[in-house]
C-alpha cells in the first residue's frame, strides 16, 4: 500500500555555499543574490528519528524521484525534488534501534524501467518494487549480503555488489521486469566497493578497498582493466559519461579524476575526511564530496579535470556521507543519519543559471 507524507521544510540559517572563496580566512558575510549563499533545509523521514543507517542514494530519471532507501526503517522513500513530498512503500527488513553504520534494512536502490529494485540486507534478496502500485511485487535471493545495486539498462540486468564474496552476481530480467533469474557473477578480489555503469563503454567501475579500480565488460562480465586510482581506501564512484572521466572518493579524505580510457590518474584535490560515496553534475561539472567525519559537502569545480578546484563548503551533520544529485534543477540531497533527515543543498551556480 501506498503511503504519501506532505513533508514541511524547517529552514535553516544560510548557509556559507559561497562559490568563489579564499583559502585560510572566512568568507565575509554577503546578500545570497550576491555571494551565492544558499538556505538548505531538513527533510525528516518517518520513522527515523532515532537514526537511519544511509548508504546509497540514487536520482531515478524516469519518476523524476530521488531513491532513498530507509535503512531499519523497513521503507524505500521516493522523494519528489520539486515538491519534497515523499511516498513510503514498505515490506523491507526492519529494526527497532539505531546502532551506527548502515547494514540494516534496505540500503541500495535503482531504477529499472517502470521498476525500482532496492537491496534488503535483512533478508540477503533484492526486492522488485512497483512504485505506481507502491507495493513490492518480487523478490530476488542473494548469495551473499548485498552492498550496492545498479540497473544495466544495455543488457537488462541488475547487478549487485556482494563485498563479503568478492564478487558482483548479476540477474537477467524478464520482458516485463518483474522477474529475474541469475546470469552470473564477476570476481572482484579486493573489493567491490562502489558500482558505476557506463553505458556509453559497455563497462563498469568499481574498486577494491585500497587503491585499485576495475573496468569491466558489461557483456563478457569480466575484468577488462585494472587501475590504479591514488586513493588509500578507495570508496564511491561517479561518472562524466560524456567526457569520459571518472570520480573516486577516498576515505582518507580525497577526490580523484581518471581517464575511463587510458585509467590515467588527471588530477585529485583534499576534501573533507571520512568520504564515502559522491556526486557529480555534468551540467554544471561539479563534483560533490560529502566528508562524514568533517561533517561537510566540499563541491569541486571539474571544468579542467586536470585541476580540480574547490568552490566552496556547506555544513551538513555527523557520519554524514550519503548523497545524490537533481540533473535538473541541481539540488544536493544529503543524509543525515543521527536523525533520520535528508538535507537539501541547492547549487548556487546552477541556480545562477550557469
Amino acid at each position: 500500500m501506498i503511503r504519501v507524507v506532505r513533508v514541511f521544510d524547517r529552514f535553516l540559517p544560510a548557509v556559507s555555499l559561497v562559490l568563489a572563496i579564499t583559502s585560510g580566512s572566512p568568507a565575509a558575510p554577503a546578500a545570497p543574490a550576491e555571494a551565492g549563499a544558499r538556505a538548505t533545509h531538513r527533510i525528516q523521514l518517518p520513522g527515523g528519528e532515532v537514526g537511519i543507517g544511509f548508504d546509497d542514494f540514487q536520482y531515478a530519471a524516469g519518476a523524476r524521484k530521488i531513491l532513498v532507501p530507509g535503512g531499519r526503517t523497513g521503507k524505500l522513500f521516493l522523494l519528489d525534488p520539486g515538491t519534497r513530498q515523499l511516498t513510503a512503500i514498505g515490506g523491507f527488513s526492519t529494526k527497532q534501534e539505531y546502532s551506527g553504520g548502515h547494514g540494516q534494512g534496505t540500503t541500495s536502490s535503482c531504477e529499472g524501467g517502470s521498476l525500482v529494485y532496492a537491496t534488503d540486507r535483512g533478508s540477503k534478496s533484492v526486492k522488485i518494487v512497483d512504485p505506481t502500485a507502491g507495493k513490492i511485487i518480487g523478490s530476488i535471493a542473494l548469495e551473499a549480503s548485498p552492498d550496492y545495486v545498479r540497473c544495466v539498462s544495455a543488457t537488462r540486468e541488475v547487478w549487485v555488489t556482494e563485498p563479503g564474496k568478492e564478487q558482483i552476481e548479476t540477474f537477467a530480467l524478464g520482458s516485463d521486469g518483474r522477474t529475474a533469474s541469475p546470469a552470473g557473477t564477476v570476481k572482484a578480489a579486493g573489493g567491490p566497493e562502489s558500482l558505476v555503469i557506463d553505458a556509453t563503454r559497455g563497462r563498469a567501475y568499481t574498486h577494491t578497498w585500497k587503491s585499485s579500480t576495475y573496468a569491466i565488460d558489461l557483456k563478457k562480465r569480466t575484468i577488462a582493466a585494472t587501475w590504479t586510482n591514488g586513493c588509500q581506501g578507495a570508496r564511491g564512484g561517479a561518472l562524466d559519461e560524456k567526457r569520459g572521466l571518472l570520480f573516486v572518493g577516498c576515505g582518507e579524505g580525497k577526490a580523484v579524476v581518471m581517464d575511463v580510457l587510458s585509467g590515467k590518474v588527471l588530477s585529485s584535490l583534499t576534501a573533507g575526511s571520512d568520504v564515502d560515496s559522491i556526486g557529480y553534475s555534468e551540467a554544471l561539472e561539479h563534483l560533490y564530496v560529502p566528508g562524514g567525519g568533517t561533517a561537510d559537502l566540499s563541491i569541486l569545480d571539474a571544468t579542467d579535470p586536470a585541476h580540480l578546484t574547490l568552490l566552496g563548503k556547506v555544513k551538513t551533520g555527523p557520519d554524514a556521507h550519503t548523497i545524490a544529485v537533481d540533473p535538473e534543477d541541481h539540488q544536493v540531497f544529503v543524509g543525515l543519519p543521527e536523525h533520520g533527515e535528508v538535507l537539501v543543498i541547492p547549487d548556487a551556480a546552477g541556480s545562477a543559471g550557469r
